[in-house]
């Protein structure tokens, strides 16, 4: 199943998950404080992480390996930080940067599971 270093399917599902909102909050204001402000809620570690959560039992177990796998990446974090909620949200991060590069239908089905929850 994996096809590149974990560390960097999370680097690109980053920059995707932040397009993929970007996208969204586009529609919403043209106030450049309320599009920041509404994007940084949705790209930030607890969001993420809670979205793994949810995600769960969508999941194949291949994908959860992967993200346990993820989870289990040794991640310098600052020691305010959440450090539980950073993991998840950095397996998060690998799922998406797996599915863009290794299988762009299976990231547009969970995006549009994704969307459904999603309150803007």
């Amino acid at each position: 199943m994996e096809e590149m270093n974990l560390r960097n399917y999370a680097y690109i599902g980053d920059a995707v998950w932040e397009l993929f909102i970007r996208e969204k909050t586009i529609y919403i204001t043209d106030n450049a404080k309320q599009l920041h402000l509404i994007t940084t809620e949705k790209v930030k570690a607890g969001y993420q992480a809670g979205l793994l959560a949810e995600l769960d039992a969508n999941l194949t177990e291949e994908e959860k390996d992967l993200a346990r796998r993820a989870r289990n990446l040794n991640i310098p974090i600052g020691r305010r930080s959440n450090q539980n909620e950073y993991r998840h949200s950095t397996a998060f991060e690998a799922l998406i940067g797996y599915w863009y590069k290794e299988n762009k239908p299976r990231l547009d089905e969970i995006l549009k599971i994704i969307e459904k929850n999603l309150k803007f």
